[in-house]
């Protein structure tokens, strides 16, 4: 590794936020007004992403006022204290240069995406578990079933070797009284 990698590896972020293309992100902004540092934020659609390593940077769109604001953030600055991703959105382009174009709502929405890739796998594995519990509860209450008949029918089979057979008079006797 040369000097250079090794300087960049210090200056980038060790746990970066992953969002893509058409996320909706609140990006929280270190800002220094006199002597005071407070953060703020700057909400809207990331439009594209550039860059590798040190030098990665995305640009976000947001309408203010009426107007379309554009304002670029380099992924691992200090003066990017989070970002946070509000909504994930399933676009198919790397650049979304064409929502400059748009006017009103249609500027700022971009088609959601129902899971993240690994939500998905999360709840493909939840969808699995699921089924093997209900199948395992299902066959839990079967052989419960099959026992609660089986002594149902050893009680019956008990009840009846424990009465008295009562004699039937036979068609002789009655005929004799």
């Amino acid at each position: 590794m040369d000097i250079i990698q090794k300087i960049e590896k210090e200056q980038m972020k060790k746990d970066p936020t992953p969002f893509n293309v058409g996320d909706s992100v609140k990006v929280h902004v270190r800002v220094v007004e006199g002597g005071k540092e407070r953060i703020q934020l700057f909400a809207g659609i990331v439009i594209g992403k550039r860059g590798t390593g040190v030098n990665q940077a995305f640009t976000v769109r947001k309408i203010a006022s009426g107007e379309g604001v554009e304002r670029g953030f380099p992924v691992h600055s200090p003066k990017v204290a989070k970002i946070e991703v509000t909504k994930r959105g399933k676009v198919r382009r790397a650049r979304l240069n064409y929502l400059r174009d748009r006017v009103g709502k249609r500027a700022t929405t971009v088609r959601e995406e129902a899971f993240s890739a690994d939500d998905a796998k999360a709840a493909k594995a939840a969808k699995k578990a699921a089924v093997a519990e209900a199948a395992a509860e299902a066959e839990a209450a079967e052989k419960a079933a099959a026992i609660a008949a089986q002594e149902a029918a050893d009680a019956e089979a008990a009840a009846a070797a424990a009465e008295p057979v009562a004699e039937q008079p036979s068609a002789e006797g009655e005929e004799k009284a």
